[in-house]
């Protein structure tokens, strides 16, 4: 399918999902409407934070923007202190954040270790997701691993580092070829019959994965990378989600702080930031891909909301099954971020967005090539 047609197909997918949205609740509103089509004023309980719209993702309440926990351990350079990360986790939580996210293979251990501790005074009002699949158990940790017996090591060792007796949503990491997904899904099957495991879901998974895997045990949610320059998902995987009742948890969902206007078509990346050898974040293509960081300020400034607000505003509105996992090691950004969660895009602002943003051309595939061989097509 050619750009121009995929966006034709997204932006009718969109249309209706929005026009859906548009009568849901108040806190779906663009800017808040009244009835009679005039903006009304936020009411001071919608500022405040704490209080955060809640999604389903298939029968799992969360709220509509996560926390993603894996830049804490260094993922794109720098070190940053256990104390400090808890206190940004905690942070999360008094703004109305309800969902953490983080797997066994993130640091390894680290980010499941300081999400635990961060969660423990109000576990039981919050979820948490983790992931299994890679040999991390058995010193491998860039292998794929999905074997039963890695998978029930992997989670008793995520329930001891999150100081918790139940994973709320557990996601295959990657699909491992060698296992055949039934056999994955039959395992977790008798963990969630053990109650360790309440939801679970898959990651970078194709549309015949996921039915297939959905048949032996139904799925929660999908995790992709989704954001503006990345909308692959809508056309391999959202038709299948939406017709199983599958909720959707896209990460990176500011292109890796792309959108944001952070970063500059002149910017360079140390070894240890894991931006460094990504084809999008290659000079050529950072310069190449500036038009479409200048569309989200043009749009964000309309909507007088922030460039990173408006990037997740721009999922949150296209699917009511959306819930995006940011991560930020930055109390400041974890701010800015938050205020996504009181603004919507109108069924014809999104058609709007799309014929500009077909007019962009952009450079750059998302992941490295060893990156992309354990991705499942």
């Amino acid at each position: 399918m050619d750009r121009r047609n995929f966006l034709k197909q997204a932006s009718s997918y969109a249309l209706l999902a929005a026009g859906t949205m548009a009568g849901v609740s108040g806190a779906f509103a663009g800017t808040p409407s009244s009835s009679n089509g005039q903006p009304d004023r936020m009411s001071d309980e919608s500022k405040q934070g704490g209080n955060m719209e809640q999604r389903s993702l298939g029968g799992l309440n969360v709220s509509a923007i996560g926390l993603g926990c894996l830049p804490m351990v260094g993922y794109y350079g720098g070190k940053y202190g256990k104390k400090d990360m808890i206190a940004l986790i905690r942070r999360a939580y008094d703004k109305g954040v309800t969902f953490f996210d983080t797997a066994e293979v993130y640091g390894p251990h680290t980010s499941e270790e300081w999400v635990g501790e961060a969660v423990a005074p109000f576990r039981d009002k919050i979820k948490i997701g983790t992931k299994f699949g890679f040999g991390v158990e058995e010193g491998e940790p860039t292998a794929l691993n999905s074997r039963p017996d890695h998978i029930r090591r992997a989670v008793e060792g995520s329930l001891k580092r999150l100081r918790t007796d139940h994973i709320d949503l557990l996601y295959q990491h990657r699909v491992d070829p060698n296992v055949p997904i039934e056999e994955v899904a039959e395992v977790v099957k008798e963990l969630m019959q053990e109650g360790k495991v309440l939801h679970w879901g898959m990651s970078e998974a194709s549309a015949r994965s996921i039915r297939c895997a959905h048949a032996v045990c139904p799925l929660s949610a999908v995790q992709s990378e989704y954001a503006i320059w990345w909308r692959e998902p809508e056309t391999k995987i959202f038709p299948t989600l939406e017709e199983l009742g599958i909720g959707f948890v896209p990460y990176c969902p500011l292109g890796r702080a792309f959108l944001t206007g952070a970063i500059h078509e002149d910017s360079t990346f140390s070894r240890n930031d894991r931006r460094w050898n990504l084809p999008q974040f290659q000079p050529e293509a950072l310069k190449h891909n500036m038009p479409l960081v200048y569309l989200v300020q043009r749009w964000a400034e309309r909507k007088g909301i922030t460039p990173a607000q408006f990037a997740l505003v721009w999922m949150l509105s296209r699917k009511s099954w959306i819930a995006p996992i940011p991560g930020t090691t930055n109390p400041d950004h974890l701010d800015d971020f938050l205020g996504a969660g009181k603004v919507r895009l109108s069924a014809w602002e999104i058609e709007e967005f799309d014929r500009d943003y077909a007019k962009i051309d952009l450079m750059g595939h998302r992941a490295d090539p060893f990156t992309e061989s354990q991705i499942d097509k």
